[in-house]
This record gives structure tokens, C-alpha cells and sequence, in this order.
């Protein structure tokens, strides 16, 4: 058992022996200048691209929504290139490697706030505490999401987890509502989230802002759309739940496959708060490649299937990683280190299975005491 103290320390990782990583770096930096000149307008024009389709497609809904089947597409179109832009520009933006300008990064991932998610208290969960402490029971902000599902399997047991692995199938599809009505409003006023063991105090204007873009949100996805065409609350709640629907889809199939499945390790730190392994080693045995590539994953998806290199080196853009991806593939191997992969199909259903691992049983012959 880990001493409740513990919990409130930040897990230490141990200096790696014996494997020489700057060469690793050195190679996949050279990786990175050799493919350059030949993606590197696809950073620029992803940039500009993806914020104008999610514009035309709303324009689109108050233009031509009388029509029902325009309207409906829309409101899916809506969640689908929200989920592209959060992969493409805002996540690519928190890392600092869409523009060399510091102030544009930080403009784009303010991008975020006008479709709903609040970008202040996601940075601080994504790259203080997920990328710091990947799996980290107590630590990884991106498995604090809900008692009603048990990932980690040294998590507290609760009788509602018996059949979670044949319940969170139909929960998921909820998870944007969750994210963006519930959990950013949580994070900001319940000091007992992760994310206060690594914020001493959120700005004031922060919860201005929370306020007034969740509002801003919700109004020209609602309110607009039933002024300007008319429509039955109904109908544009439809409309809503739809977008919501389809964002949480295809962002459960990015968030889950890497990190969430039986495959992936969830380590422990030692009653002196050191972890067993690296960080380096760490990020290796607790993160999953999908070995489903495509122009679609890479263009669209942002490359999320090459999950081990952004882990590895978050400051370096998503379109260099299917090469990164060899090198990384290749020292693993050479140093006996741990690389897994799996199919998108494959990925999912260990996930499932983690769900069923993790369910909890009862033990008719547990003798009780």
C-alpha cells in the first residue's frame, strides 16, 4: 500500500542506466530535418484550415438548417471538426509546436474556450500532471474522471463497477458532456481534484472566463440557431446532443486506445514515492501505438496513432511522427525495451477487457471476518 502521504508528493523517477538516450534524441532530430521540406506546409495549413471549416459548417447550420437533414449534419459535422481542431491545432498548440511565436501557440490553445472546454485548466491537466505521471494512480488527470468506472486495478472497489465493463459502453458517449459541463467547473472549485496538487491558486479572471466562454458556447450552439431558424428547443437540443455524441465518439478513440487497455502497465511508486522504472522507460510500458495508419488518421487524426513518440517528445509536431516512430521502434528493440502496438479494433476491445479485469466480482466462498 502507498502511504496516504505519498499521495500528495509527486512520484520520482529514477536516472536510467546503461541505455544511452541522447542518441535517441539525436536521431529522431535528424529524423525531423530531413522530413521538413517535405511536411512542414502541412503545419501551416492545418492551422488555418480546421478553424475555417468548423466556421463554414456553422455558417452552413444557420444558412441552410430549415433543411432537416442539413441541420442534423451539421451538428455532427460541429463535433467531428471539434475533435480535429482540439488534435491538430490546440493540442499541438499546448506543446508550443505549431509556430515559432510563443504568443500564437497561446492564442490557438485559447481556441479551445470558444468550443466549450476550458483551455487554462486543461493545459495544467495535460502537461503537468498526464504527461508528468502517465498512469499514475492519484497523478494522471486523465483517468480522474468519474467513480463510476475503475481503471487503475489498485483503485478502491465499489459494488457499482460489477458490471461496469457491460454499463461504460453506453456511459462514453457522454463523455463531452461530462468534460465541458461538469468536470472543467470541478477542477476549478473542488480542491480536492488532481490538478489543485499542482495549482496553489486559479487567477480570478479564470473563473470569469470559465463563466462567460461556457456561456458563449452554449449560446451559439443553442440560442442562435433557434432565433435564426426558427426551430422548436427540441429540435436544437437534438441538434446539440448530436455534436456531443459524435465529439466524444472519435475523442474516446483517441483518448482510450494509448493508455487504457490491458496491454498498458499501471505502476505503482515505492513507500519512498520513487517509481520502478525511468521516465523514459516509464512512458514506454504505459503507452500503446495503434498500428492502424492511413492519410485520413495522420491528416485528420492528427497521428494520435503514433502516441509512444508524442510521449516521448512532446515538442516536436504531430507530421514528423510515422518517421520518429521507426527510430523509436528500432531502439526499443536494439535495447530490449518494451514497444507495443496494436490494431484500433484491438486496442478498443483490451480496453473492454481492462473494464471486465477490473469489475468488481463477488466471491460467494470470501470468508468474512
Amino acid at each position: 500500500m502507498i502511504k496516504e502521504d505519498s499521495k500528495k508528493q509527486k512520484p520520482r523517477f529514477p536516472q536510467p542506466q546503461k541505455i544511452n538516450f541522447g542518441q535517441l534524441r539525436k536521431d529522431v532530430l535528424e529524423v525531423v530535418e530531413r522530413e521538413k521540406p517535405r511536411v512542414k506546409w502541412q503545419i501551416k495549413a492545418k492551422a488555418f484550415l480546421f478553424p475555417l471549416l468548423y466556421i463554414a459548417v456553422y455558417a452552413l447550420l444557420l444558412w441552410k438548417g430549415a433543411n432537416p437533414y442539413v441541420f442534423y449534419l451539421s451538428y455532427v459535422g460541429l463535433g467531428l471538426l471539434l475533435v480535429f481542431n482540439f488534435l491538430n491545432l490546440i493540442h499541438d498548440a499546448v506543446h508550443g509546436t505549431i509556430f515559432k511565436s510563443r504568443k500564437l501557440n497561446r492564442l490557438y490553445v485559447k481556441f479551445f474556450d470558444l468550443m466549450g472546454a476550458n483551455s487554462y485548466i486543461w493545459k495544467i491537466r495535460h502537461t503537468q500532471l498526464h504527461h508528468a505521471f502517465p498512469n499514475i494512480m492519484d497523478w494522471d488527470s486523465d483517468f480522474e474522471q468519474s467513480p463510476l468506472v475503475r481503471v487503475f486495478p489498485q483503485s478502491e472497489k465499489m459494488p457499482i463497477h460489477t458490471n461496469q465493463h457491460l454499463i461504460m459502453p453506453f456511459v462514453y458517449p457522454l463523455y463531452l458532456f461530462n468534460w465541458l459541463l461538469v468536470r472543467d467547473f470541478k477542477d476549478f472549485f473542488n480542491k480536492n481534484m488532481i490538478v489543485h496538487k499542482v495549482v496553489k491558486k486559479i487567477p480570478s479572471i479564470e473563473y470569469v472566463k470559465l463563466f462567460g466562454f461556457k456561456l458563449f458556447f452554449l449560446v451559439y450552439l443553442l440560442v442562435i440557431p433557434k432565433l435564426v431558424l426558427g426551430v422548436s428547443w427540441l429540435t436544437v437540443f437534438g441538434g446539440f446532443v448530436l455534436l456531443m455524441f459524435a465529439a466524444s465518439i472519435f475523442s474516446l478513440i483517441v483518448l482510450l486506445s494509448p493508455h487504457a487497455n490491458i496491454y498498458s502497465e499501471f505502476p505503482e511508486p515505492s513507500e519512498e514515492n520513487e517509481m520502478p522504472h525511468s521516465w523514459f522507460e516509464h512512458q514506454l510500458r504505459v503507452t500503446n501505438d495503434v498500428a492502424n495508419d492511413s492519410w485520413f488518421v495522420r491528416f485528420f487524426m492528427a497521428s494520435f496513432n503514433f502516441h509512444i513518440a508524442h510521449h516521448l517528445f512532446p515538442k516536436i509536431h504531430h507530421v514528423y511522427y510515422p518517421e520518429v516512430t521507426k527510430i523509436i521502434e528500432r531502439f526499443a528493440k536494439e535495447n530490449n525495451l518494451p514497444y507495443r502496438k496494436q490494431t484500433l479494433f484491438g486496442s478498443l476491445k483490451a480496453h473492454w477487457e481492462l473494464l471486465r479485469q477490473n469489475a468488481v466480482t463477488e466471491n460467494i466462498f470470501e470468508e468474512t471476518m
